[in-house]
């Protein structure tokens, strides 16, 4: 087999020439003109947790039925809440301990709260995840 040069760029030479830049790594931020850290700082900035909020209604429901969540309850149902959102879940059950929360998680709104007994007695609808936390 006889293998022809005919002097085509190398892939590296032509992606210089669409980028503008050198056919060596270059050091420079990239064309979104923010740096590597000024990057990462962001991103690590979105992964910081919004706790919560409850809605008048979720409010109320906590008062009637006397339930009282513990500082460490209410973490575990901001971590539910978390987990319910990265796998896609719009509307989630989120279970702690003994205590049942309907949670929007596209406005990270707790809608209703129930102690088991009343659990017991519901059918849950309009959900489309459940996360026991």
């Amino acid at each position: 087999m006889k293998v022809v040069n005919n002097n085509y760029p190398s892939i590296e030479q032509v992606t210089g020439q669409l980028l503008g830049t050198p056919a060596s790594v270059s050091n420079q931020a990239p064309a979104t003109g923010r740096t590597f850290s000024e990057i990462f700082r962001q991103k690590q900035t979105d992964n910081i947790v919004t706790p919560v909020r409850f809605s008048k209604h979720a409010t109320v429901r906590l008062d009637d039925r006397k339930i009282e969540l513990s500082s460490e309850q209410l973490n575990r149902l901001n971590e539910g809440t978390q987990k319910a959102n990265a796998k896609g879940i719009n509307e989630s059950l989120v279970l702690v301990d003994e205590l049942a929360f309907i949670v929007n998680i596209k406005n990270n709104t707790v809608i209703t709260a129930m102690d088991q007994n009343e659990a017991k007695e519901n059918v849950f609808t309009n959900i489309d995840g459940a996360v026991i936390a």
